[in-house]
């Protein structure tokens, strides 16, 4: 794949790396079953977020809860990926990013079940490439994908190319990735800028590290789900939810849908997102007045 200092693969449609809402015209709510379309009927579409980040938590105890194998509940979580992309792509969610394997899980992992993640992705890709196509989504990764086995980035390079002239959900799966990772191989094209005499230190922005994070051609989260109640981040986008707002659910990962994603979205749009600054119920005469106290003291 590109080089990692390579901004090349990222070439998103204007509006798409701007957030852009899908227009109503190209909404499919009739498509949501009617539990779904329930909730839906509660939400306010024009502030649906932009972006939603998921930490898919849980297969390997929703096997073990039903004394099946491990790799049964990756399969069981492969059929909720896709489910829930779907449900995304109706109501016009235009990023979904989903924590899918981990570096962690790559180096810690038993050998055997590393290889059948692998195979288990081939097999996802090859399945469902036509089902992202009927729903107009296109498919990303971000991580050190370059890692991966050979067999397995040509699969993943044959499903982007196929659905790169998509215009809906954009669906990126986060593979042999690790936040901190992400944020060194961000420093260490910026440190070649800087080699290059092309950027001095002293010339740094949060903006130059962002245009090489592996997110650079998407806009930040606004909403990340954790399923199976574990309060962690587990080193996932780790510089861009530093506003997100966080939800986490007791629901194991093979056990959640569309209808979830869409409570998770209820929940979101309930909360009032300040980004470090005052509640607009906040007024001048409260800050005032809490100034008189302090210099009083």
């Amino acid at each position: 794949m590109t080089p990692r200092c390579s901004r090349e693969e990222e070439s998103p449609d204007p509006e798409q790396k701007a957030g852009h809402l899908y227009s109503a015209g190209t909404l499919r709510i009739h498509e949501l079953t009617p539990e779904e379309r329930a909730v839906y009927g509660t939400l306010k579409p024009e502030c649906l977020p932009k972006h939603v980040a998921i930490i898919m938590d849980g297969n390997g105890r929703w096997a073990g809860n039903r004394s099946l194998k491990r790799f049964l509940g990756h399969q069981q979580g492969a059929k909720s990926v896709q489910l829930v992309t779907e449900t995304a792509s109706r109501i016009g969610l235009p990023w979904l990013t989903l924590y899918a394997f981990s570096l962690e899980n790559n180096l810690r992992r038993p050998k055997a079940e590393v290889n059948f993640l692998m195979r288990l992705l081939k097999t996802y890709l090859e399945n469902n490439v036509q089902r992202m196509m009927d729903n107009n989504v296109r498919i990303r990764y971000i991580g050190r994908t370059h890692e991966l086995p050979r067999e397995v980035q040509d699969r993943m390079q044959w499903a982007a190319d196929t659905t790169v002239h998509n215009s809906g959900t954009t669906l990126t799966l986060a593979l042999n990735y690790g936040g901190r990772s992400e944020i060194v191989d961000a420093v260490r094209c910026l440190a070649e800028e800087v080699a290059g005499k092309h950027l001095t230190p002293e010339r740094i922005t949060e903006s130059d590290i962002n245009r090489y994070l592996y997110t650079a051609h998407m806009p930040d989260p606004d909403l990340l789900i954790r399923t199976s109640g574990e309060m962690r981040i587990s080193n996932y986008l780790l510089w861009q939810i530093a506003y997100t707002e966080i939800y986490v659910t007791e629901r194991l990962w093979p056990d959640f849908r569309g209808i979830h994603l869409l409570e998770a979205i209820a929940d979101f749009q309930r909360r009032e997102r300040r980004f470090g600054g005052l509640s607009d119920s906040v007024g001048a005469t409260d800050e005032e007045a809490e100034h008189a106290r302090i210099v009083a003291s």
